[in-house]
């Protein structure tokens, strides 16, 4: 059996394992994530992120659940790469509303070698305002890799979003083994993972379980979870699948926080559709961090004031990280911008739109 005996992490679950868990009495599994979850963080305490878009729509990648993909039409308003300045400026935003990590995410099936030198101005930016960096941009070579490494970036997101028996169904364009590839990569240059699915499409019991294996097979396991509820949106074929049961969703959040003991593990997208009585539950099952903000990308979120009444309500504080006084983030954010200005590594989006 494959696993940490220091830390009790294990490597190896079976799919009669994980279906043990599954089929525990609801309030068993959620006190036995508890536990787990306690033994491993702190009681009350929920990671705090914001996700941004920094290039919108047109996307190569057929994913059914997307808004973004090029393959359909969800009247969805395309934007080239944003400018650095901008993305600096809504990073220290999230930063003044809370939000310790902040993430970037461009609709490309690949970094393009002309937009790239831009996404890495704009991760030095974010470390020098003393945020947490994150960005998701589609499918890495080892060099693009090697480059985020260098420039310090923290988290690179890359979900698997399902199992590999009903991947082929949501996606053609892209392979589970190059996704696969892209996260032994940026294992391999020292950055942590971002990995998760999404639940509500159509998928089996069983595909959940398949998913939560892959990700608990990965050595170490991902360092952040997101647990994405499927975000209906009109004019992809997944705009009118039927909902998933809500406490199928909190029981994935809890075998998730069982399988995965140390791993953060991210109550994403879908919020905007939960109450707070089953938002409650899943940090009750394990859930440890959120997005905040009004949209995820390009879908509905929840307002950060709302989450906050939330989080009073539970009594729910947020981590923290090493905080800049005002007068030093203003400074590092206009040295930041000085400085590309100097290297004339700006972007006009208005020249190509």
């Amino acid at each position: 059996m494959s696993v940490n005996s220091t830390l009790g992490l294990k490597y190896d679950w079976t799919e009669a394992e994980v279906q043990a868990l599954f089929n525990l009495p609801f309030m068993d599994l959620l006190f036995q994530a508890q536990t787990i979850h306690r033994n491993n963080f702190k009681a009350n305490e929920v990671q705090v992120s914001t996700l941004m878009s920094i290039k919108t729509g047109a996307c190569p990648e057929d994913c059914k659940y997307c808004p973004q993909s090029g393959h359909y039409n969800t009247e969805l308003e395309k934007e080239k790469l944003a400018e650095v300045e901008k993305v600096l400026s809504e990073a220290s935003r999230a930063k003044s509303k809370g939000a310790t990590r902040f993430c970037m995410g461009a609709a490309w099936k690949h970094p393009s070698e002309k937009d790239f030198p831009y996404v890495l101005e704009m991760i030095k930016g974010v470390k020098s305002l003393g945020l947490e960096s994150c960005v998701t941009l589609g499918t890495l070579s080892d060099k693009q890799a090697e480059m985020l490494s260098d420039v310090g970036l923290d988290y690179y997101n890359h979900n698997l979003d399902t199992s590999p028996e009903f991947y082929d169904s949501i996606i053609t364009t892209r392979s589970y083994q190059e996704r696969l590839d892209t996260l032994s990569r940026v294992r391999d240059s020292g950055i942590k993972l971002c990995c998760g699915g999404i639940m509500g499409m159509g998928e089996e019991q069983r595909d959940r379980i398949g998913l939560l294996r892959q990700l608990s097979q990965m050595t170490p396991h991902p360092e952040s979870v997101p647990i994405n509820m499927l975000v209906k949106v009109e004019g992809t074929p997944m705009a009118n699948v039927d909902d998933l049961e809500p406490f199928e969703f909190i029981r994935t959040i809890a075998v998730a926080r069982i399988m995965m003991p140390t791993s953060h593990v991210r109550l994403s997208a879908g919020r905007e559709g939960m109450n707070e009585q089953m938002q409650a539950l899943c940090f009750m099952a394990g859930a440890n961090s959120i997005f905040y903000g009004e949209k995820l990308l390009t879908t509905p979120n929840p307002e950060a004031h709302k989450d906050m009444q939330l989080f009073d309500k539970l009594g729910i504080n947020t981590e923290k990280t090493e905080a800049l006084s005002d007068e030093a983030e203003k400074e590092a954010l206009l040295s930041q911008v000085k400085q590309q200005q100097e290297d004339k590594l700006f972007y006009d989006a208005s020249a190509n739109a």
